[in-house]
């Protein structure tokens, strides 16, 4: 006997809940962000492809803001880890690349897309930019904190606005200059003339 349109939908959003139903939408926001930009997204599209229903992706995020920034979240935090190449410059170094390819690449596009909805909203605006590039401190922090243990930085940088220093500049050098990407060069002046200096400088 066959149902009415719908009924297999709704089956499937009842079967599923709590964490399974959420990163099922996450999964589908992420699919739709790769395919058709923040500018696509849309959440009868979410809804849609993840076998769910508007409502139930609308009492986990309140807006299409909040859902493209946690789908783009769990996007940064799967693909970047904090590199340990047993010193701190190959650490900040690499980890700073792999953000600047990203940022060249189309998540970079996506992230521009969230940036530009989300700046009329500060809380998901600053949400936006700490988890832009994985720019979560604790990823920096993490680098840092195995610095001091070798003896390569000062326990006094162990602090979040400091950690993350080198991935706000290079943030600063998209958003000033308008650039698609950054020069490698850029990346180790970066690096060289006001990271180091600035986490040692306690020593």
């Amino acid at each position: 006997m066959s149902g009415k349109p719908g009924d297999d939908v709704r089956t499937r959003a009842t079967r599923r809940r709590g964490a399974v139903l959420e990163q099922a939408i996450l999964r589908a926001a992420i699919d739709e962000l790769v395919e058709f930009g923040y500018g696509g997204l849309t959440m009868d599209g979410v809804a849609k492809r993840a076998g769910t229903n508007k409502n139930a992706i609308y009492r986990r995020w309140p807006s299409r803001a909040a859902l493209g920034i946690a789908a783009y979240r769990e996007m940064v935090e799967a693909q970047i880890q904090a590199p340990d190449t047993g010193e701190l410059r190959k650490d900040v170094l690499t980890l700073l690349g792999r953000i600047n390819r990203g940022l060249s690449s189309p998540n970079g596009d996506i992230l521009r897309g969230l940036l530009a909805s989300a700046s009329d909203e500060p809380e998901l605006f600053t949400q936006l930019l700490e988890q832009a590039g994985d720019g979560a401190s604790d990823v920096w922090l993490t680098i840092l904190e195995r610095a001091v243990a070798r003896g390569e930085a000062s326990p006094e940088a162990l602090r979040p606005r400091v950690a993350t220093v080198a991935l706000v500049l290079l943030r600063n050098e998209y958003i000033t200059r308008g650039i698609t990407t950054v020069a490698d060069t850029v990346l180790t002046e970066i690096v060289d003339q006001v990271y180091l200096p600035l986490v040692r400088r306690a020593e």
